[in-house]
């Protein structure tokens, strides 16, 4: 995959789940869908816009690199969501519904208790996100919120890491049909190195205790609990892949 597209990607997921979280808070204030959606819209879609004028620019200076012209290499199969992509979609929606209209109803469940439980061991980050959020004396269901995201990513990890060699086989055979100005090394060496910094802000949970308490109120905090630590998943999954296609014993 190359960092174009997963930027394009990324930064339409991002601004969805953004734009779905604004509706869901005006929604909550008061305003009807009629009343907010025509507002909310237009500033996801220049958001949109902008994101991919930068992704397309990247991609217009990959071309001219490699002699190729960026419409030239674009195929309607580059538009088609793959399996990892079509489960990533699917588990975005499903935390959000979580997060928009079950969560707040789940604080008192044992089932929901049971999961935080096992989250909270597991992953620092959720410890870091309880502790911000006991000392904002905020949940309304936040936390389980968090862990089911966790577990999804977890899911969409052991599920995408099943077919890594694939995907690493996949990139290398476009790789050679259609040169791009990155190699899977340095591809991989770039999303690690993004990835690393995640991790320490998200699984470890360095990024909590420098928001504010009014962040996990709004649409910062609906997205770090709801979408980041899938968009984590999906980032490490990138790198092993590239990582794995910079070796040839990958296309046997």
């Amino acid at each position: 995959m190359g960092i174009a597209r997963l930027l394009a990607k990324g930064w339409i997921i991002f601004c969805l789940f953004a734009a779905a979280h604004a509706m869901r808070l005006a929604w909550l204030a008061g305003q009807t869908v009629p009343q907010s959606f025509p507002a909310i819209a237009i500033c996801a879609l220049l958001f949109i816009a902008m994101g991919l004028l930068f992704v397309g620019g990247f991609g217009v200076s990959a071309g001219h690199f490699t002699g190729t012209p960026l419409l030239a290499r674009l195929r309607p199969r580059h538009l088609m969501p793959g399996f990892n992509e079509t489960v990533f979609v699917a588990f975005v929606i499903l935390s959000f519904f979580n997060q928009a209209f079950v969560a707040a109803d789940m604080i008192d469940g044992s089932g929901a208790g049971a999961l935080e439980r096992a989250i909270f061991f597991v992953v620092p980050g959720q410890r870091a996100l309880v502790h911000a959020l006991e000392a904002c004396t905020l949940d309304g269901g936040r936390a389980f919120a968090a862990a089911f995201t966790w577990l999804l990513a977890i899911i969409f990890l052991a599920s995408a890491a099943s077919r890594l060699k694939l995907q690493a086989g996949l990139i290398r055979l476009e790789s050679q049909s259609r040169p791009q100005a990155l190699g899977p090394t340095l591809r991989a060496f770039l999303f690690g190195l993004v990835a690393v910094l995640c991790i320490q802000f998200l699984f470890v949970g360095s990024a909590y205790p420098w928001l504010n308490c009014s962040a996990f109120a709004d649409i910062t905090g609906g997205v770090l609990i709801g979408l980041a630590p899938l968009m984590l998943v999906y980032l490490i999954v990138a790198a092993l892949a590239s990582l794995m296609a910079s070796s040839p014993e990958n296309i046997k």
